[in-house]
Order: structure tokens, then C-alpha cells, then sequence
């Protein structure tokens, strides 16, 4: 603690060791000059208010007063002996015993001092004091000083008088209560509100003269004020006979507790009254609230259909679509989830978990992972998936523990502790595809008939759409097994490597028009097709198979140029009746002993011709590919007879790639064709210079990874590829195509 010498302010300040009130011996002296520098600051604060000061040194005996309280007592300095006895000496005779008590217990507890008592003057008039002070501990516990303050109180108690006078006018009752709890005074409303006079009211317990007060709220309020020392503020109900209700404010002082109350009886109705009013207002609020929840939840379910349509229409793969659900579910309607789909009620998965809190999804799906191997036959999902109707199963925890074989799945099951589960079949014509079982932890409100009702729909729609993805992947494999079988592989002459590559639509489970051929004519030469059919149906995959078998025909047995080719399977079409119109590109390559000059030895002469195909691709030795522009496009087949075909040559050098393709290959919806194919000229120079076409597979995998980048997994209609690497001869010098 610093202390400072009162005489010097600008001395700097001891420090004193004082642990729990205790002043350590080797800091006594330091104390003794601070507590003499903060009584004189004290002294001289305390005069300005008329308060005496008192000193007394419990070691030496000497008390000491200050001006003011020699005057309070009306005892010159001089004339005062300095001693507790003197200053007893002065007090009224029946305060002496109480007075010293005070001094006594204080001292012996190093505590607060605290007293009021009447003083007789030396002229004889008496005078109240009201003394505050504190015993101060030594060094070895024991109290060695009490210094404390005194002032006069006489014109308070003057006042009090008064005061009393005022409470008997006052429109407010009052009464006092002591120590003991009696009534030691009441003014005349009190003795209205009460309904007794004060004769019998005065000096009576307030518990046994109002005895429906014990255990309300008048006994709490008035010992909790006098426990706490604070005022307390309440209303409470008095029965009868009284009858009335009362706002009571309490206040705890020296001379006991003082009550002011009123009658608030009438007050109190019209609240009631005004909070009846408001509870039915309250009431009616809720019903239009819960009609407005009502109308949300309905809001709620058509967007979550909508939502579940909207997945299931915006994707061709209906199980990932189903999938999803799991996650329109929860938590709107389930604390959990798990989608299951059956091939034969037997042979069952589970697609899809999913969880509302993101720190239990990893546990659900590891419950997924081990549930279905470990299912009874019995159980609820089973028994959904036979009966095509919802199962409940209430406390799910244990109803589902006891149809699992495994102690991991119980396990892990355990640790998810649903409350209730909803098994809801997934149905369509007239067979149960899977099922969603929905999972309720405690605590959440179960699942409504109306939620029943709408998850029963959604089921069914999931169903349908399965079972809808089912028909046409079987229509899809049917119809890619067709278009694979009509085209047979291709021919591999002397040096020519030749790759294909067929893909069926995305989008659609028709046999399509689109087709390859590569085949050697009689004198070695090796012709190269690619043609497609308008339309995607039967009729066109018969269409294809016709136009592709004359074009054969024709090539073959005529040994005839590309237009030449071109011009006779346009007249063939006409007049066998094959009602159909296409594209094709029709290229043939000399054999490899054909002569060129000298300066070509090696490359291969290509001729080629087109009836409004796309251009064909070269890459050259040097790794860049160029689309073979001719200017002119020439017309479809089937749009005209006798219809001339122009033809154009070029020279391969050995090395080059020479590419045949559809439209399905470089078509984009908004994109002119030309872009298309600028961007399968880059795409082709990037992919064949990162392999080998040395290797056997190495243009197999350049094609793959051609076709790859350009559809990016997704090809909105058929899809025909025929490349072919003009392989160098041993000796041969690469020329430019």
C-alpha cells in the first residue's frame, strides 16, 4: 500500500506491507505518518460537513476528538479527560450499556462500529449523536485503534416528528415494522387498507395478525429486503377478507422495515381485463399464423416437387437425378436419408445419404456402406420393397438394430440413434424400382399424413423416371448393338493404317444415319467412305444400310473413280427407290506400287470427291493439320439425277493422317460449321503430337483422344471417324501433301 507524510505532498511514497487489513511491523512507523497525513485531510473534509472526527489508541488508552465533536458534546478541550470513561460518563444513562456492547463486539472483531445515542451537554440539554467507526488490526491480529466519525442527529429526530405528522395526512398508507416483525407504527390510510384499527394493529406480528401473508409474495418481498439491506418494489394479492390486491414498496432501514402501499384492486382488473383482450387477440394472431405456415408448407411442397421434376427432366441420367433426393429431403423433412435401388427386390444398393449436419454425413454413409449386407429378409425395407406400400418404423433405433446381423452396422447405427423411420417404395407399372427411407432423430416432429402423401408422390415420380431410364437404356444398347453390327471393320491394306470410331447420340436411343467404309477395289486401291443419312430412326439406319451397301457394290466391281462412284450410286438410289437423302465423302488411294515421279517416291496419290460433306483433314509430316478446301460444295444425294461430281487429287506424303468424319464430330448449336471444323484442325494438331503413329495403337489413341476433346464427353448426334496413316516405306524421302 503507498502512504505518503501528510507535512511534505511532494515526498515520495513508502511502500507498506498490508495483507488482510494486518500492518506488518516493519511498516508501522510508515503507517502511523500516513494515517496521521490522511487524518488531517480527513479532518478538514469531514468539518465542512459537521462531522467530528474520533482517535482512539486502544494500546495507550488516549481519544482523541477533533473541534467538531467537542462541540457536538459541548465539552471544551481543555475540560476533556481524553479517556473512553470520560466519554461514557457523558452519555445518557440508558444508552451506556447498548453503546458499549457496540465498542466491544467491533473491537473484538476488528469490525465496523456503529451507534446512536443521546449525549447529556455540561448546560443539561440532551442532544442525539450518531457515531460510525472501524477497529484497526497490529501486527498480531488484535485491534490496536478505532477511528471513527460522529455528527448530530437531534434535528433529524426533530424531523422524524415531523415526518410523522406527514404520514398521517398522506393519501398513501405506511406502517414500520421492527426487528421482531411487529408493527411499530401505522398511519390512518394503513388502518383503512388493513381494515383494523391501530390499537389492535401496534405491536402486533404481521404473520400472525395477516397469517395468508406466510409463503406469498409480501413474506418473500419483506425478508428479502431486510436480508439484502435493499428496497424491493412488488404487487401482490391479500385473500379475503381482504380481497384486494396492493402495490407494496418495502424499504429496510435501522429502525426496521418501512412499508408504503395502496390499493391497486381496481387497476389490476382493467389489466386483466386488457391482457384478456390481448390473449384473444393473441389467439386469433396464432390461427391466421398457422394458416399462413399451413399455406408455406404447401408453397414448400409444390416447390420441392417442382424441384424433384426439374432434376429428374434436366438429366438423362435418372440415377444421379435420384440420387439427389436425398438431399431435397433433408432437413426440410428428415434428420437423414438413404435412397436404395432393387433390380429384382434381392440384388439391392444404396445410391445416395446424406445428412443435416455436415459432421454426421460421413457416419451415415458408412452405415450405407454396411446396412444392406447385413439386413434381414424380415426387416422393414424388404418389406416395402415386396409390398409397394410405406413402412413406419417407430422407436428405429431398436426396431432396426434387432434385423441387422452385423455388430458394426447396429454399431454405427446406434451412434445415429433415430427416433422413426419411413421406408416409401419407389413404384412403376406395377413394380417396385428401390425405396428412400427417411430417418427422424429425437426431438423432431414426425412426419404429417399430408407429408406422407407428398413423399408417396415424389416416390412415385423417382419410380417412373427410373423405370423410364431403364426402357431406354435397353432401347439405347439395342439400337447401338444395330448401328455396330451394320458396320463392318475396316480393311487394313499394305501400308495404310486405318482407324474407326463410332458414337452413338447422348441424347437419343434411335438407330442413327451416320456410317463408315473403307474397302480395296480390284486393283489394290483403297476406297474410304463416310456418309450420313437424314434422320434418326429405323428407317434411316435401313436407309444407311442401303446406301452404304451399293456404294460398296459399285466401288468394287466398277474399279471406278470417287465421282465416277459418287454420280452411279446417285442413279442406283433413284432408281431402286431408296427414298432418302445424304451427305457423303467418297476418297480413294492409289496402291503403293502405283508410279508417281521421282521426286514423290513413297506418297500415296488421293482422290477424292464429295456430295455436300464436310472437308476432309490432312496432317502433314510436319504435324499440322489443314482442312482440304475445294470451294465449291457440291449437292446431296438423292437431290438430283445424273448429277456431275467434281473430284480432286492430292499427294500424301508418307506420314501423313488423312481424316474422314461427320458433322456429329465439329457441329455446335449457334457455331457456323466452318468454326467446327477450324477447331478440329487444332484440336488434331495438339492430340497427334503427342503420340506415336509408329505404334500400333498409337493413331487408335489419337483418335480416342481427338474425339474426347471435341464432343468433352457428350455428343448430341451420331458420331462416324475413319483416319488413316499413310505408313513410310523403308528408304522413302517424306514429301509434302
Amino acid at each position: 500500500m503507498p502512504v505518503r507524510d501528510a507535512a511534505d505532498d511532494d515526498a515520495p511514497a513508502a511502500s507498506v506491507d498490508c495483507r488482510d487489513g494486518v500492518v506488518h511491523p516493519d511498516g508501522v512507523e510508515a503507517v502511523a505518518r500516513a494515517l496521521e497525513g490522511e487524518r488531517v485531510r480527513w479532518q478538514l473534509a469531514v468539518t465542512a460537513g459537521e462531522v467530528g472526527g474520533f482517535d482512539w489508541d486502544l494500546v495507550s488508552g488516549r481519544l482523541e476528538w477533533d473541534d467538531q465533536l467537542h462541540a457536538i458534546f459541548g465539552i471544551p478541550r481543555e475540560e476533556f479527560a481524553g479517556t473512553i470513561e470520560h466519554f461514557a460518563a457523558v452519555l445518557h444513562p440508558d444508552d451506556v450499556g447498548r453503546v458499549t456492547e457496540a465498542l466491544r463486539t467491533a473491537i473484538a472483531a476488528c469490525a465496523e462500529y456503529a451507534a446512536e445515542y443521546r449525549v447529556v451537554r455540561p448546560d443539561g440539554t440532551v442532544r442525539w449523536v450518531q457515531a460510525r467507526g472501524k477497529a484497526l488490526r497490529g501486527p498480531d491480529g488484535t485491534a490496536v485503534r478505532v477511528l471513527g466519525a460522529a455528527y448530530d442527529t437531534t434535528d433529524r429526530r426533530d424531523a422524524d416528528a415531523r415526518i410523522s405528522r406527514v404520514l398521517e395526512t398522506m393519501s398513501a398508507a405506511f406502517f414500520l415494522l421492527d426487528d421482531a416483525w411487529r408493527f411499530a407504527y401505522v398511519n390512518a390510510e394503513a388502518e383503512v387498507l388493513l381494515a383494523r384499527p391501530r390499537s389492535e394493529l401496534l405491536g402486533g406480528v404481521v404473520w400472525e395478525l395477516f397469517p395468508d401473508a406466510l409463503g406469498s409474495a409480501f413474506e418473500e418481498n419483506y425478508r428479502g429486503a431486510v436480508r439484502s439491506g435493499e428496497p424491493r418494489t412488488f404487487e401482490a394479492y391479500y385473500p379475503a377478507p381482504l380481497d384486494r390486491w396492493y402495490e407494496v414498496r418495502a424499504w429496510p432501514g435501522t429502525d426496521g422495515l418501512s412499508v408504503y402501499f395502496s390499493d391497486c384492486t381496481e387497476r389490476r382488473r382493467s389489466q386483466d381485463e386488457a391482457r384478456r383482450a390481448r390473449d384473444r387477440a393473441e389467439t386469433e394472431r396464432r390461427a391466421a399464423e398457422w394458416a399462413r405456415q399451413r399455406a408455406e408448407v404447401g408453397q414448400a411442397r409444390l416447390r420441392l416437387l417442382a424441384e424433384v421434376g426439374d432434376d429428374l427432366a434436366s438429366t438423362l441420367d435418372t440415377e444421379d437425378a435420384v440420387a439427389r433426393l436425398a438431399r431435397h429431403l433433408v432437413p426440410s423433412l428428415a434428420s437423414w436419408c438413404l435412397i436404395t435401388l432393387s433390380s429384382d427386390q434381392r440384388h439391392l444398393r444404396d445410391i445416395a445419404s446424406w445428412h443435416g449436419d455436415p459432421a454426421s454425413r460421413e457416419k451415415v454413409a458408412r452405415y450405407a456402406r454396411l446396412r444392406l449386407n447385413s439386413l434381414d429378409p424380415s426387416s422393414y425395407l424388404y418389406r416395402a420393397l415386396r409390398t409397394g406400400e410405406v413402412v413406419a418404423v417407430p422407436d428405429a433405433t431398436r426396431a432396426i438394430s434387432e434385423v441387422l446381423t452385423v455388430g458394426e452396422a447396429r454399431s454405427v447405427l446406434g451412434e445415429l440413434a433415430p427416433q422413426n423411420a419411413y421406408a416409401i417404395p419407389l413404384r412403376a407399372r406395377g413394380r417396385t424400382v428401390g425405396a428412400m427411407t427417411l430417418f427422424l432423430d429425437a426431438g423432431r416432429r414426425d412426419l404429417t399424413s399430408d407429408d406422407l402423401a407428398m413423399l408417396v408422390q415424389l416416390a412415385d415420380r423417382a419410380g417412373l423416371a427410373l423405370d423410364n431410364a431403364r426402357l431406354y437404356e435397353e432401347q439405347r444398347q439395342m439400337a447401338e448393338s444395330l448401328q455396330r453390327a451394320l458396320l463392318s471393320p475396316p480393311v487394313q491394306p499394305d501400308g495404310l493404317h486405318v482407324v474407326v470410331r463410332y458414337l452413338p447420340a447422348s441424347k437419343a436411343a434411335q438407330v442413327g444415319g451416320d456410317w463408315y467404309d473403307a474397302f480395296l477395289q480390284r486393283d489394290g486401291s483403297t476406297v474410304l467412305a463416310v456418309g450420313d443419312v437424314i434422320g434418326h430412326d429405323t428407317q434411316a439406319a435401313a436407309a444407311m444400310s442401303q446406301v452404304r451397301t451399293l456404294l460398296r457394290g459399285i466401288g468394287y466391281t466398277s474399279g471406278a473413280a470417287p465421282a465416277t462412284i459418287l454420280r452411279d450410286l446417285d442413279e442406283a438410289m433413284q432408281g431402286l427407290r431408296v427414298d432418302t437423302m445424304a451427305t457423303a465423302v467418297v476418297a480413294r488411294l492409289d496402291p503403293a506400287d502405283a508410279s508417281v515421279t521421282s521426286g514423290d517416291a513413297g506418297a500415296r496419290r488421293l482422290r477424292w470427291s464429295s456430295a455436300g460433306h464436310l472437308p476432309l483433314v490432312v496432317v502433314a509430316p510436319d504435324g499440322i493439320a489443314r482442312a482440304l478446301e475445294v470451294g465449291r460444295h457440291e449437292l446431296l444425294l438423292g437431290v438430283g439425277l445424273g448429277t456431275e461430281r467434281a473430284e480432286h487429287e492430292v499427294l500424301l506424303a508418307p506420314g501423313s493422317v488423312l481424316l474422314l468424319y461427320t458433322d456429329g464430330l465439329v457441329e455446335r448449336r449457334g457455331e457456323h460449321l466452318s468454326h467446327g471444323v477450324a477447331r478440329l484442325c487444332e484440336a488434331l494438331t495438339e492430340t497427334l503430337a503427342g503420340v506415336s503413329l509408329d505404334d500400333e495403337d498409337g493413331l487408335g489413341c489419337g483418335v480416342d483422344d481427338l474425339v474426347g476433346r471435341m464432343l468433352d464427353g457428350h455428343a448430341d448426334d451420331d458420331v462416324a471417324v475413319l483416319a488413316v496413316h499413310v505408313r513410310a516405306h523403308p528408304g522413302s524421302q517424306p514429301t509434302a501433301a
